[in-house]
This record gives C-alpha cells, sequence and structure tokens, in this order.
C-alpha cells in the first residue's frame, strides 16, 4: 500500500522518527484524556441531554481558550520547541493528576473546567509546536506526504489511546473513579512523551537562533499582541496561507455544528436517551467512521497532489463536504448519518492536510509560529461559532435538516470564494529586508 510505503520512507529519517514518536504517545494519552471528561462532561446520565447543554459544555471549555492560547502561541516563534514539546507535557502530567482527584473527591466541580480548559489549552500549544517544528526535520519534497500521514496517525492514536482508556474505564469501578483511573493513565502517557522530546536536541526543531528575538520573557509577553497582529497581516499579504487559513475556519465551523448534531443523534435519536452508555457507544462508532474517511483522506490526498495542487483540493474537500451535509438532510436513519460521518471526515481530513501544507509552504520560519498560533485561534473560535448556532438551531434530537442544508451551502459558497485566489503566494519583505521592487525593462530606442 502506498501510504505505508510512505510512512516507512519518512521513519528511516531519524529526527522525523523521534518527533513522530513525541506526537503519537502525546495523541494517544489525549485520548485516555478525553474518554476520562467524556463520560462526566457529555454522556453521565443526568448531564447533557440539550443542545443548549452540549454547546455551553463547549463554550466553557473552548472560548476562554479562543482569547488565552494565542498569547502563548507566538513563543513558538522565541522559544525553543523542543522545550515546549517536553515542558508541556511534564506540566500536562501534573494538571491531569490533579484533575483525577477533584472528579473522584467531588465529580464535576468548577475546579474540573478550569483543570481542562489549561490541559487542553497546552495540548493546543504541543500540537502547533509539532506542525511548526516539522518542515525542519522532513525534507521539502516530503512534507505533503509527512502532513497527510502525521495528522491523521496522531488522530489514530488518540482513537486508540481513548480505545485503551475505555477499557481500563471499563475494567475499573463505575463512577468518579473510573475517570479519576482512566485519567491517571493518560498522565503516564504523557509523562513518556515529555521523555521522548528529550530524544530531539535542544534547537532541532527551531526557531533559528537568527529567527528568536534577544528579550526576556517579560518582554516577549508585551510583545505578544503585536506579534500576532504582525503575524496576521504578514498571512493576508502573503495571500495563500492567509486564505487557507480561512477556509480551515469555515470548515471547521461547519464540522463543529456535525460534532455536537452526532452528540445529540447518538444520545437522543439513535439511542434511549435515558441509556447513556449506548449514547456513548453509538456516538463512538460515528466518530471512528469519521475517522475512517479521515484514513481515506490520508490515501487519496498525495495520489491527488499528483495532478492537482493543494488550492484545488481544497475546493475539492469543500465540495465533499457540501455533499455530506446534503447527504444529511435525506434521512435521520443510522446509514445515512454514518455515512456522511465518512464524507465529512474525508473532507475535513483532506482540506486540512492541503492547508497545512499551504500554511507551512509559504510561511517563513520566522512568522510559522505565529500561523499556527492563529490556527488553533481560529480553530477554537469556529467552533465556539458552532456551539452558539447548535444551541439556537439543532432540537435535541440533533437532526435538522434546515441547518444540515445551510451548511451545505456554506460549504459550496468557501469553495467558490476560494477559487478566486491565487494559487502561489507573494513576495512579503521579512522584518530588516528591503522589500523586493520588480524590475522594469528598458525602452529600447528604434
Amino acid at each position: 500500500m502506498q501510504a505505508l510505503d510512505d510512512l516507512r520512507r519518512l521513519l528511516a529519517l531519524p529526527r522525523f522518527r523521534r518527533l513522530f514518536t513525541v506526537r503519537i504517545v502525546s495523541q494517544a494519552g489525549d485520548g485516555m484524556f478525553q474518554v476520562g471528561l467524556a463520560t462526566q462532561l457529555f454522556f453521565s446520565p443526568e448531564r447533557m441531554t440539550t443542545a443548549a447543554g452540549v454547546a455551553s459544555a463547549f463554550a466553557v471549555l473552548l472560548l476562554p481558550f479562543t482569547v488565552v492560547g494565542p498569547f502563548a502561541g507566538p513563543l513558538l516563534d522565541r522559544w525553543r520547541r523542543r522545550q515546549v514539546l517536553a515542558v508541556g507535557n511534564a506540566l500536562r502530567v501534573v494538571l491531569t493528576l490533579a484533575l483525577a482527584v477533584v472528579i473522584v473527591t467531588s465529580g464535576v466541580a468548577p475546579a474540573v473546567y478550569v483543570l481542562a480548559l489549561v490541559t487542553l489549552g497546552i495540548n493546543r500549544f504541543l500540537l502547533s509546536a509539532l506542525s511548526a517544528g516539522q518542515p525542519l526535520v522532513v525534507p521539502a519534497d516530503r512534507l505533503v506526504i509527512a502532513n497527510s500521514l502525521t495528522p491523521t496517525l496522531g488522530g489514530v492514536s488518540a482513537v486508540a489511546g481513548g480505545a485503551i482508556g475505555a477499557l481500563v474505564g471499563w475494567l475499573a469501578p463505575s463512577g468518579g473513579v473510573h475517570d479519576g483511573i482512566v485519567l491517571t493513565v493518560a498522565a503516564a502517557a504523557f509523562g513518556a512523551a515529555s521523555a521522548l522530546a528529550l530524544r530531539l536536541r535542544p534547537d532541532e526543531l527551531g526557531p533559528s537562533r537568527e529567527a528568536r528575538p534577544a528579550q526576556r520573557l517579560s518582554e516577549d509577553l508585551r510583545a505578544v499582541a503585536a506579534d500576532l497582529v504582525a503575524g496576521a497581516r504578514y498571512l493576508v499579504a502573503r495571500r495563500t496561507p492567509g486564505a487557507a487559513l480561512a477556509v480551515m475556519a469555515g470548515q471547521r465551523f461547519v464540522y463543529g455544528v456535525n460534532f455536537l448534531a452526532l452528540i445529540l443523534i447518538a444520545r437522543n435519536l439513535l439511542s434511549d436517551p435515558h441509556d447513556a452508555a449506548a449514547g456513548l457507544g453509538t456516538f463512538a462508532l460515528l466518530t471512528g467512521l469519521s475517522f475512517a474517511g479521515n484514513g481515506l483522506a490520508v490515501v487519496l490526498t498525495p495520489i491527488a497532489h499528483q495532478w492537482v495542487e493543494p488550492p484545488r483540493w481544497i475546493q475539492v474537500s469543500l465540495v465533499i463536504g457540501a455533499a455530506s451535509q446534503l447527504l444529511l438532510t435525506v434521512s435521520s436513519r443510522f446509514a445515512v448519518i454514518a455515512t456522511g460521518a465518512v464524507l465529512l471526515g474525508l473532507s475535513v481530513q483532506g482540506a486540512k492536510i492541503a492547508v497545512d501544507t499551504l500554511v507551512q509552504r509559504d510561511t517563513d520560519d520566522a512568522y510559522r509560529g505565529r500561523a499556527f498560533a492563529l490556527y488553533d485561534m481560529l480553530y477554537n473560535a469556529a467552533f465556539v461559532g458552532a456551539a452558539a448556532l447548535a444551541a439556537a438551531l439543532l432540537p435535541d434530537t440533533g437532526w435538522s435538516r434546515p441547518t444540515f442544508t445551510a451548511l451545505a451551502a456554506v460549504c459550496l459558497v468557501a469553495a467558490w470564494v476560494y477559487g478566486r485566489t491565487p494559487l502561489h503566494p507573494v513576495a512579503v519583505p521579512l522584518p530588516g529586508q528591503q522589500p523586493v521592487v520588480p524590475e522594469v525593462p528598458q525602452r529600447r530606442e528604434v
């Protein structure tokens, strides 16, 4: 299989192999962590049976991070990214163990939301560091392949970690102790990821010493807002990465509404609303089918790249996303919902691979950390917007023909607008460089 051959060639690169191992172990811990929270926040018998309830849980977790997260992201252009991976995972060990203690002793208390928020914020920071560092360990001609495989295999690792967490929880006593044990196992995975990050050299993931500002931390923090503004202006002026991030935000909005709808459909429509365990099982199955769509994107995207540029593949992915939403308007039967989940998974992952490639390829390393910080900011803001729309428009069953029709229209409009953007980036001078003045041909005398 081509994907396996590509993976073997990438794993033959020692530096990529070390970074990839950190991603796999860290995201396996993410899956366990999410399972430890899921039953408490979304599938406990007495909680989250309405659209407003599910949306409020997402808003509590994501809205503060949408504001706070970007102020950590620009530090990826200032701090050594290898240290970010090592220290960040170590911090997650402490936070996750504290969260386990609170859940076992107090249940879903306000401290659970605070600790979960901080832990998820660090996770987003770590994923940005992994993406920003990848171009430094993979040759440019293999970057598309690496972006096809690593995020998806990271997602597969998260699913596998979630399955391990579910198995551990199934063997453990019920109630808060169940989730506390799962979170403790997740903390062990975070500790392993922190140790594995130390196999990389301190400067191996950048940023380069020349690009790193020689300022103290207090000065760095004061410069964060200016850095974000400068990064956003650079991405917009550069055209291709800015447009790709805009498309990503729109598609994440569509995906976010679908994700919340799937929770409600699994809980209240396809399962007995009073059987939380059955609802969780149905949701896990639908999520697994969506990941199958992600896997299909891993196979198709490198093949498509041989004939079309990444921007055009993004358009194709958006059209597939529209098809998934139109299919959901046909029926609320399991087979239709499942097929829509596969198509949406293909659409989201196919576009993500192309967006990641464009942002990495067309963004200079001096701005790459800020680019992925803005990536995460838009990602979370889109989910908060999706939560607000879901609370307002989705019924408690999660299935709404007008909502899915509107989401299909969003995908098609985004594909049309994005098709009017240029295929190649515009030259933008870096700080300290003189603007490039196009050479004007001399007029010849006749």
